[in-house]
């Protein structure tokens, strides 16, 4: 991996490029991050940095960006994002997955009530769902749900959209818009998804995650690959 110092979105951009996969936060595998590599001044720091970043960095790159990786946030190419998809969905749509046993009614639900909306925000698809706390009489385990349909790539997060103040200025953070890649990206991916067996698509993604990381040992980039991560190296 060359080494680099992203200051700058197009420093971003550029990273997703040329890595492909890009893990937001630590993991790991040392220095695979944008964390470890982000100048200190747009990584919490005073200047607009990372964090107003994502959204334009999706959006320019055309990459996938959501929880894949130990339910960790990360960037990928749309290249890599059709293999990875293949691999993580194991060949199967989702209807698929739920008849045969594979996918609770549950997530069922939250991937249709998405599908049938998105791009949807964070705080839309829990109203129309009725996600709230279980003492409120509504669905409750909706981050658990998005989180492990981004983790088997059934759905993204297409842009961060900062809501308005009175006087129309934008605040806070900025609020996830989640969609499908099969929209988001059409006969690009549709067309292509399920074309290789899973484990082909695997390989291909292993061998550059081997040219990217040259030392690693394999079992970790492994783990990383299938989403194991869940924090730093675990037995």
């Amino acid at each position: 991996m060359r080494a680099r110092v992203i200051a700058t979105k197009r420093d971003l951009i550029e990273t997703v490029g040329e890595w492909g996969i890009v893990p937001l936060f630590r993991n790991r595998i040392p220095g695979f991050s944008v964390e470890e590599h982000a100048a200190p001044s747009v990584w919490f720091g005073s200047e607009e940095g990372v964090w107003e970043w994502k959204g334009p960095v999706i959006r320019e790159s055309g990459c996938a960006y959501g929880k894949f990786f130990g339910n960790k946030a990360a960037f990928v190419s749309a290249e890599l994002f059709t293999d990875l998809a293949n691999l993580r969905r194991d060949g199967y749509d989702f209807d698929a997955r739920y008849d045969d046993g594979l996918a609770s009614a549950g997530d069922l639900y939250l991937y249709n009530l998405l599908n049938d909306n998105a791009p949807v925000l964070t705080g839309t698809l829990r109203e129309i769902g009725n996600y709230r706390k279980s003492a409120e009489g509504g669905k409750t385990g909706f981050e658990t749900r998005i989180t492990r349909l981004e983790r088997q790539c059934y759905v993204i997060i297409r842009d961060f959209v900062y809501l308005k103040d009175k006087h129309g200025n934008p605040y806070g953070w900025g609020v996830a818009e989640y969609t499908t890649p099969e929209r988001e990206f059409g006969a690009a991916f549709t067309g292509a998804v399920y074309q290789r067996e899973p484990a082909e698509s695997g390989e291909r993604i292993l061998a550059r995650l081997r040219k990217l990381l040259p030392g690693t040992p394999e079992g970790e980039l492994v783990r990383f690959l299938m989403g194991k991560e869940s924090g730093h190296v675990q037995g």
